[in-house]
């Protein structure tokens, strides 16, 4: 029946009835509450089993905010809540809705396009993008994302995201540095790569000694920034090979998965639990091809799609343990001996990967179940 979703637990809240609550009344059944979000507003539609829109409210995009949201939606008492993925925004939002007890499933952005282009209603507003959150939820059901709370592979996500845009930084700081160097002596020979070491900084900076001028300034300059650059980077990339063993010391253990490309791993896949199957899984790192048959023709094409960074860490894990003589290796040479590209064998070992990392992660998570943390101090749950 369209408009049951067992994922979505009852909230166990009595309706206000400071608002008349006609629909739920004379329908009993569930309603979806679709939500969209703005950096200072939230913009809620309450639609019915059919998709008929019931009510429209928008709120302020702040604790107090969020607790009228609430008390609008307790007119229902069957209820839940479709939030877009949009979690620089909806992550407050949804923190607290969870430490109320509400059921709460992401809508993805590329799901908000379809629906957008096949509804009826015309033009954009807040309210129109609400009811399109709401009506995916209406048309996926079940097969949505179940929202949770932040645990701790969202401080492993931003401590990835922080040294990630520190290595940007340095990059960008260590090629203006060559453009200079380049200008001042033309013969001086800095080794690919070297200038993130400690040893080149100090030739560097021993050669622009001998310059004047604006440029040897500056080049000097750039040469204590890439040096204080480099030291965060190492006290970060510390602080995540400690949080990797602890939490996840089974993939850490995985042979070519190192602490960082562990902690991408952590990072990018969240909640393992998330995931119904390893098959899901593959699908969510694009490691699982894509059906593409018709008729009588059975095939599957290569998938572009899902989450590269998860994509590529796997990607590192395969050469790394095909080069090193590793598990990878057989299944590697086995894929080849069966007449395949190295290519394809190298995406096949891909997907194989994909399994043994999702055991291990479900491994982890068993052995080291921590409560969500992260979404702050609810008003709501007050």
């Amino acid at each position: 029946m369209i408009g049951a979703w067992p994922s979505c637990p009852n909230s166990g809240m009595s309706p206000d009835r400071t608002e008349s609550p006609v629909e739920e009344e004379e329908t009993g059944s569930m309603v979806t509450l679709g939500v969209d979000c703005h950096k200072k507003s939230h913009t809620v539609v309450a639609i019915d089993e059919h998709g008929g829109v019931l009510r429209t409210r928008t709120v302020k995009a702040t604790s107090a905010g969020h607790l009228e949201a609430l008390r609008f939606a307790e007119q229902w008492k069957e209820r839940c809540w479709a939030v877009e993925n949009v979690r620089s925004l909806s992550r407050r939002l949804e923190a607290e809705l969870l430490q109320a007890g509400e059921g709460v499933l992401h809508v993805s952005p590329h799901l908000m396009a379809g629906q957008r282009r096949s509804g009826r209603e015309r033009g954009k507003s807040d309210a129109i993008d609400a009811l399109n959150v709401a009506r995916v939820l209406l048309r996926e059901g079940g097969d949505l994302p179940i929202a949770r709370l932040d645990g701790p592979s969202r401080e492993v996500k931003l401590l990835v995201d922080h040294r990630d845009d520190l290595v940007q930084e340095r990059t960008q700081k260590i090629n203006r540095l060559r453009w200079h160097l380049h200008e001042l002596e033309p013969e001086f020979e800095v080794r690919a790569r070297s200038l993130s070491g400690p040893r080149a900084l100090k030739r560097v900076s021993e050669m622009l000694q001998h310059h004047q001028g604006l440029v040897a300034r500056i080049g000097s300059e750039l040469v204590e920034d890439i040096g204080r650059l480099n030291e965060r980077v190492k006290g970060l990339e510390k602080e995540l090979e400690g949080l990797v063993k602890a939490l996840v010391p089974k993939l850490h253990e995985l042979e070519g998965c190192g602490a960082l490309t562990a902690a991408t791993l952590v990072a990018e896949t969240a909640d393992v639990t998330r995931f119904r199957s390893r098959a899901a899984f593959a699908m969510f790192n694009g490691t699982a091809p894509i059906p593409a048959s018709s008729g009588n023709t059975t095939r599957v094409r290569l998938n572009r799609g899902g989450n590269r960074r998860i994509n590529a860490a796997l990607h590192i894990i395969g050469l790394t343990q095909i080069r090193q003589g590793g598990p990878g290796l057989e299944y590697f040479q086995h894929r080849l001996r069966e007449h395949d590209t190295e290519v394809e064998a190298r995406r096949a070992l891909r997907r194989k990967l994909s399994d043994v990392v999702y055991a291990r992660l479900l491994q982890d998570h068993a052995a080291h179940v921590t409560p969500g943390g992260g979404g702050g101090t609810s008003k709501l749950a007050a």
